[in-house]
């Protein structure tokens, strides 16, 4: 049964590109298209980074060491909403403006903030397969616990852009940091286990 579930999971995670598709081919995009566009496939990166977020935690409460299977499919379409929402912000919005981008870039922080959560994001989708993990050895690890940082970034990007109505992202970075402390607390609690078999050894 567990061979099927991959594939059931693929399919949800392009629920939200299908329905951008649709809306697209039923003019039903809401009278600026292009914002909505950029708005949608931005917070649904942010989505899959806490959900992303969330599955070390789901293993230790739950015991369930195969979730962790999951864990690079999630990320990788992330990276996936992520480039969406960059290609649109980068070709639709901007066209190609490479002046206007940098200016962008350099003059509004939220744009400052997410290009670099963007950019960060790149190599851990370049090192998310089983070999760069072994090649890497433990800088795998300290490389990819910049999501932490990455998601973060995101948030206060979605934060500074809504301006007025922070209500959602407010949700989004108490979820973050509820997240991230769930992971401090557990690494703590494994830093005295192995304080613990070090004496005891």
């Amino acid at each position: 049964m567990q061979k099927f579930y991959k594939p059931l999971l693929f399919s949800i995670s392009l629920i939200p590109f299908g329905s951008v598709i649709y809306n697209g081919f039923t003019n039903n995009l809401t009278a600026n298209p292009i914002e909505y566009i950029t708005h949608f496939t931005g917070d649904w990166t942010i989505y899959f980074l806490l959900i992303t977020l969330s599955i070390t935690p789901l293993r230790n409460l739950t015991r369930k060491i195969s979730l962790i299977r999951y864990r690079r499919m999630i990320g990788l379409f992330a990276f996936f909403y992520g480039c969406l929402h960059f290609i649109t912000y980068f070709a639709v919005d901007q066209f190609f403006d490479f002046s206007a981008i940098l200016e962008d870039i350099v003059e509004r922080p939220y744009i400052t903030v997410g290009f670099t959560a963007f950019v960060l994001l790149i190599p851990l989708t370049i090192t998310s397969t089983k070999k760069m993990a072994a090649r890497l050895g433990n800088k795998w690890r300290t490389l990819h616990s910049s999501i932490y940082l990455i998601t973060g970034l995101g948030i206060l990007h979605y934060y500074w852009l809504v301006k007025s109505d922070v209500r959602i992202p407010l949700l989004l970075a108490t979820i973050y940091i509820l997240l991230l402390s769930l992971r401090l607390k557990w690494a703590k609690i494994m830093m005295k286990l192995r304080f613990l078999n070090i004496r005891s050894a």
